[in-house]
């Protein structure tokens, strides 16, 4: 079972909105950046430090999958 951590999630939602900013004027995250912030909430409100890959949705799964590929390529 694969774990993602609050710190790769935090990072993959930077990333993310480094690629495609917020816009308009209610700043709306892009797709990537949105489905993770879910997540990212709930691992901080629960106090989590990881969580299983399996759990996020598919849009999330793949965000964060697409982040790691991106970056570990480079």
């Amino acid at each position: 079972m694969l774990f993602i951590t609050i710190q790769d999630l935090e990072t993959a939602i930077n990333y993310w909105r480094s690629q495609s900013p917020a816009v308009g004027e209610e700043l709306h995250l892009c797709p990537e950046a949105a489905a993770l912030a879910k997540p990212y909430a709930l691992m901080i409100v629960q106090g989590a430090q990881r969580l299983p890959i399996e759990v996020l949705d598919e849009t999330a799964r793949l965000a964060i999958q697409n982040f790691l590929s991106n970056t570990q390529a480079n």
